[in-house]
């Protein structure tokens, strides 16, 4: 009988109850919002960008180089050629001792919407990329500001166009997916920026703004003045773009773009080594996060550990001796099945927004194993000492 289980059953099976719930409840509201999103938004026959043209502001495209004359030469004539009445490209050079400042020069005399400046050398701050946007903005000629990377290429030459038909508040948050590669590490890294850009994006949907990419980010030039810039955030080499999206991104002034022409396309890192360095990087801000954000961003990795490890504790303290009697296994019953559920309704979430965005799926043992692997991750990322980075 059900009377007769043991305080500690009880315990074990009202936590498993309770953690697959919030689990649920995380993925549906957030996980699953830009794919509800994306379902809406087709729904319209034509889409805000084509229709709107005539209306869209000017934007300064701002880009930041450093040592990146390869990507220059194969990415650049990609956002020349945008289809967009009125922008510029500003690049910024941050001391880089290749050839791109010769690759920029070549472009300069072919096209007058680009232009050029440069950190100063031997300018001392904590991150010089910070510098090299303020002096972008700076530049810019235009209210909208449009951030990506050297080694970024546009969906198609209506990226510009597909950002700003969002463009009706102050901040205008992009995805940017990885580039498809055969490999474990690729699948690791696609899966990892899938799941992270559902989040931020969801959570801004949901009206949580916290963060964005700076490979596909813009807001108003006078919201970045206005706000002080970077000027509060020179002490962390990084959060460029989540820390200051953090900072001044609201539910009331952030809008999303989902439209698979706003995507930015990048290389992902092909060896996992590369990438953990990479994933510190971007964990190495997240102290810096408002207390509200932490709070939330803590929600969902919390709950999931607390349902593997209720899970595997239900296991462990099963009655294992009474296999043949249903009532006394209704607690591993209980644990397998809600298990079962709670990975079905994950990857199914997971590849119903990989399809909407026209991006890979993942298998179901892919899921499950990226589940368990990432948070470890990021959990040692945050607690093993951090090993001083570059400037950028």
């Amino acid at each position: 009988m059900l009377l007769e289980f043991s305080i500690l059953e009880w315990t074990l099976l009202g936590a498993l109850a309770l953690f697959f719930v919030l689990q649920v409840y995380w993925y549906s509201r957030y996980l699953a919002a830009p794919a509800r999103k994306i379902r809406k938004d087709n729904k319209c026959e034509m889409s805000e960008s084509k229709s709107q043209n005539d209306v869209l502001p000017g934007v300064s495209v701002v880009l930041c180089a450093h040592n990146e004359s390869y990507n220059l030469s194969q990415y650049l004539q990609s956002l020349l050629t945008q289809d967009y009445p009125t922008y510029e490209i500003i690049v910024v050079d941050d001391g880089s001792e290749d050839n791109t400042r010769e690759i920029v020069e070549h472009y300069l005399t072919q096209d007058s919407r680009l232009h050029m400046t440069f950190v100063p050398l031997g300018a001392r701050v904590g991150s010089t990329k910070k510098l090299a946007l303020t002096l972008g903005a700076k530049a810019a000629q235009y209210e909208w500001l449009l951030l990506t990377d050297a080694d970024c290429r546009p969906e198609s030459n209506h990226w510009i166009s597909t950002m700003m038909a969002k463009a009706t508040k102050d901040v205008v948050l992009g995805f940017s997916p990885y580039f498809y590669d055969k490999g474990h590490v690729n699948r690791l890294v696609r899966f990892d920026t899938l799941f992270n850009g559902l989040h931020y994006l969801g959570a801004a949907l949901c009206g949580h703004p916290y963060m964005g990419v700076g490979r596909n980010l813009a807001y108003r030039k006078s919201l970045f003045f206005e706000s002080g810039g970077f000027t509060h955030l020179m002490t962390n080499r990084a959060g460029d773009d989540d820390l200051f999206v953090n900072y001044v991104a609201t539910k009331t002034n952030t809008t999303v773009a989902l439209d698979q022409e706003s995507y930015i396309w990048s290389i992902a890192k092909t060896s996992l080594r590369e990438w953990l360095l990479q994933k510190r990087r971007h964990l190495s801000v997240s102290p810096a996060y408002r207390t509200v954000t932490k709070c939330r961003l803590l929600f969902e990795p919390l709950t999931r550990g607390l349902f593997y490890a209720t899970v595997l504790l239900i296991f462990i303290f099963g009655r294992w001796t009474e296999w043949t009697d249903l009532t006394a296994m209704i607690p591993v019953l209980a644990a397998i099945g809600l298990f079962l559920v709670r990975w079905i309704l994950q990857t199914a979430v997971i590849n119903t927004s990989a399809r909407r965005m026209g991006l890979h799926h993942f298998s179901m043992w892919s899921v499950l194993w990226f589940d368990i692997v990432l948070p470890l991750v990021n959990v040692w990322m945050l607690v093993v000492p951090k090993r001083k980075t570059n400037k950028w």
